[in-house]
């Protein structure tokens, strides 16, 4: 399979299975490695690489419909599939160094993952050629299939206070995991702990966070294609979204199937002949539109100031946010609508409408999904005050 098409379709294919493993990838606390493999082979995760190691530089549109096929079949596998496949996309932001360790001949293995905890829990001391880092995170979704990890940090002055905010590339021989992820959503996710202890990390291996706001990475003069000419909070915020709003279709469809075949135990009716269940199915299929087009809307525009190499104006990019995090509300509010009147089988264990409800919610409680705080951003802008969030 060699273009975008192809890997939509072959991903397609796999939706039977992930489907049929849900209960199986939930008990396990983490997805399998027939899984991995097999998005490995449709090239999934090569979608947001560069074309330079033998990626496919593709829209991050079509990145977001593969994430959303496979949540709408396992929202454990296409949360870590979404945060796997996004990855590549920053790491062509990185210095061309770390790119060529990764994916290059001295890398780890054809087709490496890298995992990510991007909260600042790392403390990095400058020392001649790079840092020493320790620290220990949370929340690497899949971290038990990367060979790499993406970990922040701040860096420590002379004085200790801190002077930067740094996303460092660490690989698997540097840190431990701790298997900690014992969660009612996402249980799937194996989104367990990173501990690094004292470590050198190449200066290479770093990327300020600062850069990323700007747009202006070391790695773009290797990349020089519109696709990493792109913000880091709108692309990744974005791959956070995506994943719920496929939860969401996931249960829509469930709850589709369930009532054409449901008859109400109190009055002996068929569900499908309730008007109200209809209207709700209307009101879900609508919502679930409108937040998948927004993003896909959002991110296309992005795209066509990156090819006039033009910068991404201000206004897009709180519009992105505000956008983003209301799409995870939206399918918050539809697979809410669509569960409360699935009636109480839907409540056993096993059973998709539930696990789709519980996945969702833990999906929306990761912090890039706060509301407040992108509206809140959106509204200052509009005010003509300061924006000074980092993630937009």
């Amino acid at each position: 399979m060699s273009d975008v098409a192809d890997v939509l379709a072959g991903v397609a294919e796999l939706l039977p299975g992930f489907r049929e493993k849900a209960q199986e990838t939930e008990d396990a606390r983490r997805i399998s490695e027939e899984s991995v493999k097999a998005l490995t082979d449709t090239r999934f995760f090569k979608l947001l690489q560069p074309a330079r190691h033998d990626g496919l530089e593709a829209s991050p549109v079509d990145f977001y419909r593969a994430v959303r096929m496979i949540s709408s079949a396992c929202g454990s596998t296409g949360w870590v599939s979404s945060v796997l496949g996004v990855h590549p996309w920053q790491l062509a932001l990185f210095d061309a160094r770390a790119q060529d360790e990764v994916w290059g001949s001295g890398g780890a293995g054809a087709d490496p993952l890298i995992s990510s905890s991007y909260a600042p829990m790392g403390r990095a001391k400058p020392v001649d050629g790079g840092f020493q880092f320790s620290g220990r995170w949370s929340f690497s979704s899949g971290c038990d299939h990367a060979q790499w990890v993406f970990l922040g940090g701040l860096v420590l002055g002379e004085d200790g206070n801190p002077v930067d905010f740094r996303t460092f590339l660490l690989p698997r021989a540097d840190y431990e995991i701790d298997d900690v992820w014992d969660t009612i959503g996402l249980r799937g996710t194996g989104s367990n702990d990173i501990i690094v202890s004292d470590v050198f990390v190449p200066d290479h291996r770093s990327l300020s966070f600062m850069d990323t706001g700007r747009c202006t990475c070391p790695g773009q003069d290797v990349n020089t294609a519109p696709l990493y000419q792109l913000p880091f909070a709108s692309v990744f915020s974005c791959s956070i979204s995506v994943p719920v709003i496929g939860m969401a279709t996931g249960a829509y469809e469930a709850y589709v199937g369930y009532t054409k075949e449901r008859v109400r135990a109190s009055t002996g009716g068929k569900a499908a002949d309730d008007t109200f269940n209809q209207v709700r199915i209307a009101e879900a299929a609508g919502t679930l539109d409108a937040a998948v087009l927004q993003i896909e809307r959002d991110i296309t525009e992005e795209l066509a100031h990156a090819a006039r190499g033009e910068k991404i104006p201000l206004a897009l990019r709180v519009q992105v946010r505000r956008d983003q995090v209301n799409a995870t509300g939206a399918a918050i509010a539809a697979v809410d609508r669509l569960f409360e009147s699935a009636g109480g089988r839907a409540l056993r264990v096993g059973t998709p409408i539930q696990r789709f409800w519980r996945d969702a919610h833990a999906g929306r409680v990761h912090a890039i999904n706060d509301p407040e705080k992108a509206l809140a951003m959106y509204g200052q802008f509009e005010l003509g005050l300061r924006v000074q969030d980092a993630w937009v």
